[in-house]
């Protein structure tokens, strides 16, 4: 594995600086800085997709002829790289880097033609229908019932912690049109307009006071046969294929360096225990030091991945050590980030945010007061919203146990 980069990887990666250097404003940037999930601000997010669709930017990772670019996967890696360092807000995945897939692979013609140019634009806008209440880690134990009805199939039936429902148009969802000999038989992927009649979305105020997830409610909703994707009872199969877009495809160590930079300049600000700096403190330094060396480690499990894919290879398990290592140091720079915080980083206070979705039962002071500087506001959201990383997209412990029996045979 080279891990230099080419002199047309290098000169690609000027591009792209030059590019953000130019068109990420000041605003967006701080819509990025102040983020407090891995979600950004929803205007932000389609302003800045709008920019990348201009540039044909917005979807790479596409097949050319939808709209995607004709980059290496280094350039991939760059591309996101940069973007992350520079401070650009983050684009909501759920259609360009999921549902897209699966439409690209699995989907008609007429599906191709009206969703993925609306996608790219930002007018229609997804979110996923998967978890129900008592179908979360064991998902193929989906109940959702879709029944036939000529065209259509009539759905009812609840899911939830859905993303962004109240500011989707679209969900893809799975829903149970049959019951077989194992409950992954039976289970059907459909595209579902969110303005159909009996469709009833109410917010989760999450710890962080965040109103981002959702529970939607389908009472008789009716759903075109035609927009089933793949075949009717095989949608286990396209939801697997969807997962593998879920959890991966992006550069996470470069946003864990980001933390690590911004929690050192914070400590480097804040009192320690013993009256001098916290980031001389011998503890926190400590800590500080073991995350910055597995964020290195990350950096280099991310080349041997891009190096394998390069050549034609797959990640296997080090996908599941990814999604571990990845989200387990992002708690922990939340942590630190609350360590140096101190007492000011306990105040709630949204207001000097750019959060994901609305913090509706709050009020803020009318004269918009901060107590400290806006890292100590983001600092306390970022670490309740962040206890989520190692569920979603797979539990940790489920990651363990696909190591365990991959990469060690037990």
């Amino acid at each position: 594995m080279d891990l230099l980069w080419s002199p047309n990887d290098i000169a690609f990666r000027d591009e792209v600086r030059e590019f953000l250097d130019e068109k990420l404003t000041p605003e967006l940037r701080l819509a990025g800085r102040l983020m407090t999930s891995v979600y950004s601000d929803h205007e932000a997010s389609l302003q800045w997709q709008a920019i990348l669709h201009e540039r044909g930017w917005a979807a790479p990772a596409w097949p050319v002829e939808y709209g995607g670019c004709d980059w290496s996967l280094t350039q991939h890696y760059v591309f996101s790289r940069e973007a992350t360092l520079a401070g650009a807000p983050s684009l909501s995945p759920m259609g360009l880097r999921m549902v897209a897939h699966a439409i690209v692979a699995y989907g008609t013609q007429e599906q191709k033609d009206y969703f993925l140019p609306r996608i790219l634009t930002g007018e229609v806008f997804f979110c996923q229908g998967y978890s129900e209440p008592e179908a979360g880690s064991d998902l193929a134990a989906l109940s959702m019932a879709a029944v036939d009805d000529g065209d259509h199939f009539v759905c009812t039936g609840s899911k939830i912690w859905t993303t962004h429902a109240r500011e989707a148009n679209w969900m893809f969802a799975l829903v149970r049109t049959s019951r077989g000999a194992k409950k992954q038989h039976g289970i059907t992927f459909v595209l579902l307009d969110m303005t159909s009649p009996g469709v009833e979305i109410r917010p989760l105020v999450m710890t962080s006071g965040e109103e981002i997830q959702n529970q939607v409610f389908f009472d008789a909703v009716r759903v075109p046969k035609a927009n089933v994707v793949g075949a009717v009872d095989d949608g286990w199969t396209v939801a697997k294929y969807l997962l593998e877009f879920e959890r991966g495809g992006g550069a996470s160590a470069p946003a864990l360096q980001v933390m690590a930079e911004d929690v050192t300049a914070a400590a480097s600000t804040q009192p320690g225990p013993d009256g001098g700096r916290l980031v001389d403190d011998p503890a926190f330094a400590r800590k500080l030091a073991d995350a910055r060396i597995r964020t290195d480690v990350l950096e280099i499990l991310e080349y041997r991945v891009l190096s394998a894919l390069a050549d034609g290879g797959h990640p296997g398990p080090a996908s599941s050590m990814l999604k571990i290592l990845t989200t387990e140091l992002s708690q922990t720079f939340t942590e630190l980030a609350m360590e140096a915080a101190g007492p000011r980083g306990r105040a709630y206070q949204p207001h000097a945010t750019r959060p994901g979705g609305p913090v509706s039962q709050y009020e803020p002071p009318p004269d918009g007061y901060v107590s400290g500087e806006p890292w100590q506001a983001v600092a306390p959201l970022r670490y309740l919203n962040d206890r989520a990383g190692s569920i979603y997209a797979g539990s940790n412990e489920i990651q363990r146990n696909i190591l365990a029996k991959a990469a060690l045979g037990l």
